[in-house]
Order: structure tokens, then C-alpha cells, then sequence
């Protein structure tokens, strides 16, 4: 018997079963996966923007995450996202668009527009204050 056992002889190791071992790491590695996809995944198809005298105009719903999360825009055509934030997190109360230096404030409730120059093909990622929540806008040529 170990020092330990000795003490306290209620703390006993108990051996698992080989089956209970590989199950328990297999669930951990599938909920790892999970995280990654809903994280990191592509969710959905991209919704593209309407055109408003001369200006792209896309509506995005902040409640839970980005609807829609994915935007698809006309190179060369200068943009106007309009965020409507229904979820009380504080989480969401900020919009980042790194590649472009661009942020917003985003007040519950409440409609908020953020322009942009016309932008090249490409992809730009935006999200949350805290980078949890997150969105892209895929620019093609027309």
C-alpha cells in the first residue's frame, strides 16, 4: 500500500475496461470535431446583395450568430452593411472586419450601417468583438 492509501483507504484507483477507454476518448475527439465545424465551418450558402442605386445593401440579423453569415458581393461596387442586433450578449455588441480596419458598435435593437469602398476579389472575415461569432463576405467579379 502507498502512503496515500494508507490515510485514506476510501480513494482507490479502479481500473476501466478497455471498451469504457477507447469510447470516452472517441466522444472527446467527435465534440472536438463538433466545435471546430460549428466554429470554424462554412454554414449554409452565401446570400448575395441587392443593389441600391449604385450602392450593394446587405441586411445582417445578429442574434445567436450572423444571418446571414456568409455574403456574397460585386467587386468594384461599394458596400453597406446594415446590422439589426437582437441578442442581448455582449458578445456580439461589437462587428470587426480586420482586413479592412473597419469596426462597429452595435446597439441592442436597434439598425446600423457600416460602408466600404468598392474591394477587390477576395475574402473578408468579420466577427464579434470577442471573435467567437463569425461571418465572411466573398467578393467575385461580376
Amino acid at each position: 500500500m502507498t502512503p496515500m492509501e494508507m490515510a485514506d483507504p476510501a480513494w482507490r484507483t479502479i481500473a476501466q475496461p478497455l471498451v469504457v477507454k477507447v469510447l470516452v476518448a472517441l466522444g472527446g475527439v467527435g465534440l472536438i470535431a463538433l466545435e471546430l465545424w460549428w466554429f470554424l465551418g462554412r454554414h449554409g450558402e452565401a446570400a448575395s446583395a441587392a443593389a441600391e442605386s449604385g450602392m450593394q445593401t446587405v441586411r445582417i440579423t445578429v442574434q445567436g450568430g450572423y444571418s446571414p453569415a456568409r455574403v456574397r458581393l460585386r467587386a468594384g461596387q461599394p458596400v453597406r452593411l446594415v446590422f439589426h442586433r437582437l441578442d442581448p450578449s455582449a458578445c456580439v455588441a461589437k462587428v470587426v472586419v480586420p482586413d479592412l480596419q473597419r469596426s462597429l458598435d452595435l446597439p441592442l435593437d436597434a439598425e446600423v450601417s457600416l460602408d466600404l469602398p468598392p474591394l477587390a476579389p477576395g475574402r473578408y472575415p468579420f466577427h464579434c468583438g470577442m471573435a467567437m461569432v463569425r461571418g465572411e463576405l466573398e467578393v467575385v467579379n461580376n
